[in-house]
């Protein structure tokens, strides 16, 4: 666990939320529970060869009444360990992720990304998704 939270700090962004202080956070630890005990949840972690931890994303499946009652896969979360980057295991785990929704029956995947990883946007565009709507948020 401690790994994945790890990558979750390892960007600007990422130091100002998460604590990847050891002992890792009882929080992490009951938010890894619910999502393995949760069957709407899934959450990937990709290890090399050695058994290292490389990669993490969390794809949520979302069933609501517009569209027909339609699935709406979002997936959160998605890291690569630095010394990764750029070695086509993102296109890998997106591609992978396309193909779980579609199993799934969802009719859209989508994500949000920050503004400021404009790399991370680029990347996403080239995967095939689209700024085709305003995201907001309020922090509670």
């Amino acid at each position: 666990m401690k790994h994945i939270v790890d990558m979750l700090a390892d960007d600007t962004l990422g130091r100002t939320r998460e604590d990847s202080r050891f002992p890792i956070l009882v929080s992490y630890m009951d938010a890894f529970e619910n999502i393995n005990l949760d069957p709407n949840q899934e959450l990937m972690v990709v290890e090399n060869i050695k058994g290292e931890i490389i990669g993490t994303m969390q794809l949520s499946f979302i069933q609501y009444l517009t569209y027909q009652g339609g699935i709406r896969a979002q997936l959160e979360a998605v890291r690569i360990h630095k010394n990764q980057r750029r070695t086509g295991l993102g296109t890998e785990m997106l591609k992978w992720a396309t193909a779980r929704a579609k199993e799934k029956g969802a009719h859209v995947l989508q994500l949000t990304t920050n503004k400021k990883r404009s790399d991370a946007v680029r990347f996403y565009e080239k995967m095939g998704f689209s700024c085709s709507h305003e995201g907001m948020k309020m922090h509670l």
